[in-house]
């Protein structure tokens, strides 16, 4: 019998901190996968605000857009560590902006329209603007996996968009039956 030994390659899921994860970076985040392949991974952090939401960025990017009030608060997520001064943001598909990745029923767009859309009402509803991202070299993430560093399950969308960032880490890890409470933080293999 032949073993399926072609990598498993994890896009459009979700990457869940275990509770002995050390980096800063990565304590206690849920990072949403936008590719993995054999170069590498890069992802989002999808539950960290910052202190910063769409009103106080589009003032300084285009302080005379038009901006409806109700989306002014919009939170800007902290997605990772790497180009933290780099707009990425997730929203639902259907929605084409000058730099816009079609994903496994999301988007993700990084040009500066897709901000001007959604602060004049024009753009989508359901979205997560996110400055920085994560990203793994080839064989990281995988080493991280064996090192039981992360749990992984397939994106839901409703937690990125309809769940509050408190709660988007314990949802995405009750998806798989676990509550990471319950978990202890050492490390270890059976």
């Amino acid at each position: 019998m032949k073993m399926n030994t072609a990598p498993q390659y994890l896009k459009n899921h979700f990457l869940i901190a275990m509770p002995h994860m050390a980096d800063p970076n990565f304590a206690q985040a849920l990072v949403y996968l936008v590719d993995h392949n054999e170069q590498g991974a890069m992802g989002l952090v999808v539950n960290r605000p910052s202190e910063l939401d769409l009103g106080q960025v589009l003032a300084q990017l285009s302080p005379d857009s038009p901006t409806l009030e109700a989306r002014r608060g919009l939170p800007i997520y902290t997605g990772g560590p790497v180009q933290t001064d780099r707009g990425f943001v997730l929203h639902a598909p259907g929605y084409r902006f000058q730099a816009t990745l079609e994903l496994d029923g999301l988007a993700l767009s990084t040009s500066q329209d897709t901000l001007l859309a959604i602060a004049d009402g024009s753009g989508p509803a359901r979205c997560l603007i996110a400055l920085g991202y994560a990203g793994w070299d080839a064989g990281q993430l995988e080493a991280e996996l064996l090192q039981n560093t992360w749990l992984t399950c397939p994106a839901d969308p409703a937690i990125l968009f309809d769940t509050p960032a408190e709660q988007r880490l314990p949802a995405a890890a009750a998806h798989l039956g676990i509550n990471l409470a319950l978990l202890t933080s050492q490390a270890g293999h059976a």
